[in-house]
């Protein structure tokens, strides 16, 4: 990957290790980061974006459904929202995720 594409593939926030794991949401399951409409920013979680973007957290918009807005932490591929939705754990990788982030799903992709 080329600095450039790297660059848009980084995810901010208050990560605290090279799976995306952050502060805020630190188990062996957190492995994902989420694309905003806000910002087309990555973000490990909710948390992260709202104490440093410096704006308001927009979703994924359904209008947008056929671009990547999940990033696998542990292999770094990047999913659409359905191909995330409908799976537990990186198709590539097999790295599980978190079936708590289901609570969160309304924060990061648009109905």
């Amino acid at each position: 990957m080329d600095s450039e594409a790297a660059e848009r593939m980084r995810v901010r926030g208050a990560v605290v290790d090279d799976a995306t794991r952050c502060a805020h949401y630190a188990s062996q399951l957190d492995v994902v980061a989420m694309r905003l409409a806000c910002c087309d920013g990555w973000w490990p979680c909710h948390a992260c974006h709202d104490e440093e973007a410096g704006h308001p957290m927009l979703p994924w918009p359904r209008s947008r459904r056929d671009e990547p807005a999940v990033l696998c932490g542990v292999c770094r591929t990047a999913m659409l929202v359905e191909d995330y939705l409908a799976v537990e754990a990186c198709p590539a990788c097999a790295a599980p995720f978190n079936p708590g982030c289901s609570l969160h799903h309304h924060r990061y992709f648009e109905p």
